[in-house]
């Protein structure tokens, strides 16, 4: 669990899946990253489980601290086909424009590159289809840079990607 100043942050759950759905099915947020179904959300959300059994990590529900209510989800997923771990963020509209995404995703930063091998984790990744501005903005606010142009579920991405942080520092 990842506790800041106004979220908690804990790994997303079977239990979750009807919050899940929820969150995907608002076109404003689903144009970017895909709608699913009940039945695809269990699926989604047990290769979650399975991340953070088998990785030590994956995506986190994002809570607000006040009344628990739910913001959307942030965190550290490893794909596969690129060998990287993506950090990622999804909110709800309603969430937008509070530095909610900012917020839960640094301290995600922070976790991963405190808690994950340098070996198994030198830099993180954030994947941004063109188009997706606040998204940008977001990865910017946070040191992210732009490595490469990819493909993710046949849609087009900017690969940005942050560096761990050294010893001596980021001008070392």
């Amino acid at each position: 669990m990842i506790e800041t100043e106004r979220l908690l942050l804990r790994p997303l759950r079977a239990d979750d899946a009807d919050a899940f759905v929820a969150l995907h099915a608002d076109e404003r947020v689903n144009r970017f990253v895909g709608a699913y179904t009940l039945r695809q959300a269990r699926e989604r959300l047990a290769t979650i489980e399975r991340q953070w059994a088998e990785r030590g990590h994956g995506l986190c529900a994002v809570e607000l601290r006040s009344t628990g209510e739910f913001l959307g989800r942030c965190g550290l997923n490893h794909w596969p086909r690129f060998d990287e771990v993506e950090i990622g963020w999804t909110f709800r509209a309603e969430a937008w424009g509070h530095g909610y995404a900012t917020e839960a995703a640094r301290a995600c930063i922070d976790w991963g590159f405190a808690t994950l091998d340098a070996a198994y984790v030198p830099y993180l990744t954030a994947m941004i289809r063109p188009g997706n501005t606040p998204s940008v903005r977001v990865a910017e606010r946070l040191g992210f840079t732009p490595l490469r142009e990819d493909e993710m579920h046949g849609n087009p991405v900017t690969v940005y990607a942050l560096r761990r942080p050294t010893p001596e520092g980021p001008d070392a």
